[in-house]
């Protein structure tokens, strides 16, 4: 089949790849002049930054697409654990280290903490949430989700469904096996990383924190964009055809199926399969044209999401400080979590007192000066332009990433003494940078239990087109995007054989 791929994110990437190496003629069109879509590892002077994701979580998934494209991806970089995995400090003056890999060492750290009876409540979530993962591995994650369903032919539904608890929030979970507030914020950020609300976001979501736990965090030699750089290579070397500086214009239709794409310049491009790893409301709302019934239900649906998360990027080169060295991963959590979550999705204003989230890698491929290192610091923010923030005011932006490094040297940890470069970036640089909408860092979120079914499928209405990446099924962050490369590759390989 000859095959189009519209984006070189890591969804459209994966899905090319694993295309190519089944013999099909894989094009790729990219609109800017590079890969990689959000993950990116950026040189600013001597120091190196992971401006997109910065924890590698589930390497099985990228380890099988080198795998099943020619060669293990453990001969091609150097793939460490992070442990710590994470370093969370409250406002109160405690301090809790997770260890990477070891329920065990994680639980002793709680307890030397908070006292053995918080560190029971830890293990008690952590075995609830690995009966959630079992459950929901196979349908939810790694298949298609094509409709509820689909699920109620399960044999065991019922028992499947008291497991997951659909009717119940991340907090309410929280609130039945937490009682200890620390323990509470730790699980909520968990549903940051779908870019949700943990008081909306389905408890469910704590399979994330049972993921990270039993299947480690990972840090790539180099930055986190070198496995983007790998990908790519690999793509080519099975012969994926790259096009960069290519702005797809429409993805063309004719009697309900795709036929192919119109490019910016105004040529066509023929193909027997469309895959659109553009962000699912782009591909519905603009590069399909016309007001087509099948499109109604799914368009709908995108148009009744919340937008996820946004982020503000704080980028800094600092001079070593041996005294005050930071882990691998820094989470400074503030003292009132409810009124980040208040401002994202509620008046969708910058948070005053955000969670600050602090990247500090400890690789010396990241640097080429060994007295400085690279920090790259995330807050959670509403996303830009309409029914968001308004991201454009460079004042303000400069101060607020001023605010933000006050609060960190408030938390006693040094910063302007030794800083060398400081950088910021916008959710309205991520729009414009790698058309994310509002800058949304996940497309949308996983507010409330229907969240997943609304969510763009891999397979359109549109006969012969298929979504993949971060706005499609299973949903954002790097395991999930791999996943999704595989699903769509193969629902390809079915019709095929049809």
């Amino acid at each position: 089949m000859k095959i189009v791929v519209i984006g070189a994110g890591m969804g459209g990437m994966t899905a090319a790849g694993r295309l190519a190496r089944s013999g099909h003629d894989v094009t790729l069109y990219e609109a800017s002049d590079t890969y990689g879509g959000k993950l990116r590892t950026e040189w600013i002077g001597k120091s190196a930054f992971d401006t997109g994701p910065s924890l590698l979580t589930l390497p099985a998934v990228y380890k099988d697409f080198f795998i099943r494209t020619g060669k293990p991806l453990g001969l091609l970089c150097e793939i460490t654990p992070v442990d710590p995995s994470f370093d969370y400090r409250f406002t109160d003056g405690t301090r809790v280290k997770f260890a990477n890999l070891s329920h065990f060492h994680t639980l002793n750290a709680i307890r030397s903490a908070y006292g053995d009876e918080v560190a029971g409540q830890w293990d008690q979530l952590m075995r609830r949430a690995g009966k959630m993962w079992d459950v929901s591995r196979e349908p939810f994650v790694e298949s298609e989700l094509r409709s509820p369903l689909s699920l109620l032919k399960r044999a065991s539904i019922f028992k499947d469904i008291f497991t997951i608890a659909p009717w119940k929030s991340l907090r309410q979970l929280a609130e039945e096996l937490l009682p200890d507030q620390h323990l509470r914020f730790i699980l909520d950020r968990y549903a940051t990383y779908s870019g949700s609300d943990p008081r909306k976001a389905p408890a469910v979501l704590a399979t994330i924190a049972f993921v990270e736990e039993s299947f480690g965090a990972w840090h790539i030699r180099g930055g986190l964009g070198t496995l983007a750089t790998l990908v790519h290579q690999r793509c080519v070397d099975v012969g994926v055809d790259f096009h960069f500086n290519s702005y797809v214009q429409e993805i063309n239709t004719s009697k309900g199926r795709a036929t192919g794409i119109t490019l910016a310049d105004g040529s066509f491009v023929a193909a027997d399969a469309v895959v659109t790893n553009s962000d699912a409301s782009i591909t519905y709302n603009h590069l399909i044209k016309g007001n087509q019934s099948s499109l109604r239900k799914v368009r709908k649906n995108l148009k009744a999401a919340d937008p996820s998360i946004a982020g503000f990027t704080v980028l800094l080169g600092l001079r070593k400080d041996e005294s005050e060295k930071l882990e691998h991963h820094t989470v400074l959590f503030p003292e009132d979590y409810d009124a980040e979550f208040n401002a994202i999705f509620s008046s969708k204003t910058p948070v005053e007192k955000p969670t600050i989230y602090i990247c500090a890698p400890h690789d010396d491929a990241m640097t080429k000066d060994e007295t400085l290192e690279s920090w790259s610091i995330l807050v959670n923010a509403p996303h830009h332009g309409a029914n968001g923030f308004d991201w454009s005011n460079e004042d303000f932006n400069r101060a607020y990433a001023n605010s933000i490094i006050d609060q960190i040297e408030e938390r006693g940890i040094p910063v302007r003494t030794r800083l060398e470069t400081f950088l910021f970036r916008t959710p309205a640089d991520l729009e414009k940078s790698v058309h994310a909408p509002g800058g949304s860092i996940y497309g949308t979120s996983s507010n409330g239990a229907r969240a997943a079914f609304m969510r763009a499928k891999n397979r359109s209405p549109i006969k012969n087109l298929y979504c993949v990446g971060g706005s499609a099924h299973p949903g954002g962050g790097l395991p999930l995007v791999g996943m999704s490369g595989e699903i769509v590759a193969n629902a390809i390989g079915r019709v095929r054989n049809e």
